[in-house]
């Protein structure tokens, strides 16, 4: 039995009906850059996050890099943010001249460490940067109280968390701005590239506005130089036919990873805490295992695919290595970067090939651990 991580063959399958028809009124009316379909997926992804502004973007990186700008993180700013994560979420910090700051994340859960965030807090720091590592909410109640206390803006990097709830409220308005993918691969994926910024503050939704138009205010009215960070309008249709579906999509996720749960009980891995008062959307689900190699080896000769999210912290990457953060400065990143894997993920996944996932886990692994472990 084949298992992929994603299948987005089968998601398409399902929506073809209503896809196909969209893209022909898409291209009748023309509106190819921004448009209705933009303008109408704005207005229901910000219901939808509970938030009274959405700009959409051509990007996850271009949200997080209008939502940087916006907030004012400016040339030589430091943010503080995690180096457990895409690197988009540093590179967004760097295209403002400003320099990522890391603390290191909390091993149960995979995300930022907010405890951490105060002594990493210079005369240069601007803003913090949470990221909601797998569709799993950080701590932002710790988060906000930081800043609020040091006069700090929060961005949040929602990239993989549609959906995701921190104490009752939807992930998107919990900081002065949150910024999302539409990526294919996540759990609302456009058809190609798109991103949002998600706001409640007037000030911030209108500058993200305009520079995303080459700073635009009207037509030929350009108030300050901006870029070409809009989002086509057949993203827009995609994601509006999508976004209805994503309440049931979630819902599967999670159905899915408590099976995986309950049937990897006591196997000698590690799988991130949820906390009970919040809600993980499961964008991936995530084990650590000391034995990865080995798991992947043997589950891929049961054509079980797995994808390893992410082999190298940020501040070990080339791309930072002028940052002179040698191994061993954030040892709860690096070793959990060293020992993930995810495993096949998606709302298509049928109940035979979960089970099946789950019990090739159960012999890959053999024995369980012993109550007292």
């Amino acid at each position: 039995m084949k298992v992929p991580v994603l299948d987005l063959k089968a998601e398409f399958a399902e929506l073809r009906d209503d896809i196909l028809p969209t893209l022909e009124r898409v291209c009748q009316s023309s509106a190819f850059v921004l448009g209705a379909e933009v303008e109408a997926f704005e207005r229901e992804f910000a219901d939808f996050c509970g938030t009274k502004h959405c700009v959409a973007v051509s990007t996850g990186t271009a949200a997080l890099h209008l939502g940087l700008l916006a907030i004012g993180v400016q040339a030589d700013d430091e943010v503080i943010t995690s180096p457990n994560s895409f690197l988009a979420t540093a590179e967004a910090i760097t295209y403002c001249g400003a320099v990522p700051v890391f603390v290191d994340i909390d091993p149960a859960t995979g995300n930022l460490d907010p405890n951490l965030i105060e002594r990493a807090i210079s005369p240069r720091t601007r803003a913090i940067l949470p990221v909601h590592l797998y569709g799993r909410p950080a701590d932002m109640d710790v988060v906000r109280e930081v800043a609020a206390r040091h006069n700090l803006r929060v961005l949040e990097d929602a990239a993989q968390a549609h959906g995701a709830r921190y104490r009752g409220r939807r992930v998107g308005g919990l900081g002065h701005a949150a910024a999302f993918s539409f990526y294919p691969t996540k759990n609302l994926g456009a058809y190609g590239e798109g991103g949002a910024l998600t706001t409640n503050d007037d000030q911030i939704a209108k500058f993200a506005r305009a520079a995303r138009n080459h700073g635009q205010t009207a037509r030929y009215e350009h108030e300050f130089v901006g870029y070409n960070y809009r989002m086509q309008g057949f993203q827009g249709a995609i994601l509006r036919i999508k976004l209805r579906r994503l309440y049931a999509w979630t819902q599967r996720r999670q159905e899915i990873a408590r099976e995986y749960r309950r049937s990897m009980a006591g196997l000698r891995l590690e799988i991130p805490v949820d906390d009970a008062r919040d809600e993980c959307v499961y964008h991936q689900f995530v084990i650590y295992t000391d034995n990865r190699g080995s798991i992947v080896a043997q589950l891929a000769a049961r054509e079980i695919e797995t994808v390893i999210h992410y082999p190298k912290p940020i501040h070990l990457q080339p791309a930072y290595s002028s940052l002179g953060l040698p191994p061993g400065t954030f040892p709860a990143a690096e070793r959990a970067c060293d020992r993930v894997l995810s495993l096949p993920m998606h709302p298509q996944l049928g109940n035979e090939q979960v089970a099946f996932v789950a019990n090739a886990m159960q012999e890959v692994l053999g024995e369980r651990r012993a109550s007292a472990d």
